[in-house]
């Protein structure tokens, strides 16, 4: 008899961020918790005096029972307000309802499924899809094109202005145009969310990243500009030529996509064979022309207002709203005023697995006891025990070290400047003990932090563009693993370089 192949099917993201829940309630029984007192740092950006709540990294202790022993804090089964919802089993309520609207879990959520729904109703008037037809008619035999245009437009937005969440609504654009020219959703996500972080990473003027780290650090906030151009062009022409060479594979051989079962949905709402006379109509039109003038709106706030989620949220409801009425008065699709609300409850729905695993996610954090720096919680323990076992390295080892750390702590802190608040504050005066700049350990940092947001089952951002895509993690994990170990050793080498020119 023949025995059947045992294939690894690799677990769905909540299952995932489950186990590690409880394995981070094991960790409580075991790791006593540590405070740290925190203090203000004040340093200057675009001309004005920001000020900012930090740990002190000197100030860590245990904390003692009565006897002097350090004490152990093991997350309860079952939380209760009395013992702050921390209990494992709360893990998911208590996830989705932290923070505020302002980018943590509730605000993120909120954004998923309110630009979800956006544009569920501009999917509904067909004009994604007329749109989509009329640019591969216009691009035959020229489409690899794209692939390095868009990777550097959007590796330009997480660059300038720290681009991350707003790239959501264009994987919805993007992966169905890039299935229909023979491609797949991969490619669309890598031209659009994996591109913004590429930015983000190796930015010289993100305010939300790279000017809070080194605001901690007290050094010039955007200084150090010449080398990350650089370090931004390489990274970027590795990304550009990854994604063409794996583009060109897909379309050779379509069943080696990792895609190749989801994207099914694409083939056959977006078939170039079947479609390829569709009209694109004075409405269509005014609605893709909607869709243009919110991304430069959208731009304009978030760079010259300082826009963020509520504000960007509220602006793709407009776009949504706009679209549905120009659906209604252009009768596209047949589109009538109940169709509006449909479309919108729908395209919410295609997002939702991915705003409830943003709560999930942060109940990591919960049952570890948060991140506020007075609280006494083992992830302070973790952050003080990483910064002392780095004291006795080389500085070469030890800068690489650290951008090892940030990338492993990302897992649990997925927010660049929340990361940068809880982490930067250690790194820099560690920098100093052994012996490199600080500005080499911004760079660990930015590094760290940006390229494993696109692999992390814990970042809210990629699970959006994920659901957007219609690609299960496990599956985009898969292939995104090998593009991950390029990184890996190009940010190394950046990392080993920046320490031997004395980047300052």
């Amino acid at each position: 008899m023949e025995k059947k192949k045992r294939s690894f099917q690799m677990p769905h993201t909540y299952v995932i961020i489950f186990f590690v829940v409880v394995a981070a309630a094991i960790m409580t029984l075991f790791i006593p918790v540590g405070t740290y007192q925190t203090k203000e740092i004040t340093y200057v950006q675009n001309g004005e005096e920001t000020t900012k709540t930090v740990l002190d990294p000197d100030s860590f202790e245990y904390v003692l029972d009565e006897d002097g022993n350090k004490v152990t804090k093991a997350a309860p089964i079952w939380g209760t307000e009395s013992f702050g919802g921390q209990g494992v089993l709360n893990y998911v309520f208590e996830g989705m309802t932290v923070g505020d609207k302002n980018g943590t879990a509730v605000g993120i959520i909120a954004f998923i499924l309110v630009v979800g729904g956006a544009f569920g109703i501009v999917l509904r008037t067909g004009a994604i899809e007329a749109g989509i037809m009329r640019v591969i008619s216009h691009t035959k035999g020229k489409e690899i094109l794209l692939i390095p245009l868009l990777i550097i437009l959007f590796s330009l937005g997480g660059a300038v202005f720290g681009m991350g969440e707003e790239a959501i609504p264009f994987v919805m654009i993007v992966v169905p145009m890039f299935v229909a020219m023979g491609y797949d959703a991969v490619v669309g996500i890598m031209c659009t969310y994996v591109a913004t972080q590429i930015g983000f990473g190796t930015s010289w003027m993100n305010p939300f990243g790279l000017a809070v780290a080194q605001g901690i650090a007290q050094i010039p906030v955007m200084s150090g500009a010449i080398f990350r151009i650089i370090v931004w062009v390489i990274f970027t022409g590795i990304t550009c030529a990854f994604t063409i060479r794996y583009a060109m594979a897909v379309k050779k051989k379509p069943t080696m996509s990792v895609a190749y079962e989801s994207d099914a949905y694409y083939r056959q709402e977006f078939n170039p064979q079947e479609k390829q006379n569709m009209p694109f109509t004075l409405g269509h039109k005014l609605v893709i022309l909607t869709l243009v003038i919110t991304i430069v709106w959208t731009i304009w706030g978030v760079v010259t207002q300082g826009y963020y989620i509520p504000e960007i949220a509220s602006q793709f409801f407009v776009m949504g709203f706009v679209a549905g009425i120009l659906g209604i008065v252009f009768k596209l699709n047949d589109m009538k005023l109940n169709d509006l609300a449909k479309s919108f409850d729908r395209g919410a729905a295609d997002l939702l697995g991915a705003a409830l695993c943003v709560g999930m996610a942060q109940g990591i954090i919960i049952v570890l006891g948060g991140t506020e720096a007075t609280d006494g919680t083992v992830l302070n323990t973790i952050l003080h025990a990483i910064g002392e076992g780095m004291k006795g390295f080389p500085p070469a080892i030890s800068a690489w070290m650290m951008y090892l750390f940030q990338s492993v702590f990302n897992f649990f802190v997925v927010s660049g400047s929340g990361q940068a608040a809880l982490t930067m504050p250690i790194m820099a005066p560690l920098a100093d003990i052994v012996g490199v700049t600080r500005q080499v350990a911004v760079l660990a940092y930015q590094l760290g932090d940006a390229f494993t947001n696109f692999i992390v089952p814990t970042s809210g951002c990629l699970l959006g563009a994920l659901a957007a895509a219609r690609l299960e993690w496990g599956k985009w994990a898969k292939f995104q693993i090998k593009f991950q170990a390029v990184l890996v050793v190009c940010a190394s080498i950046t990392v080993l370089v920046a320490v031997f020119i004395g980047f300052a």
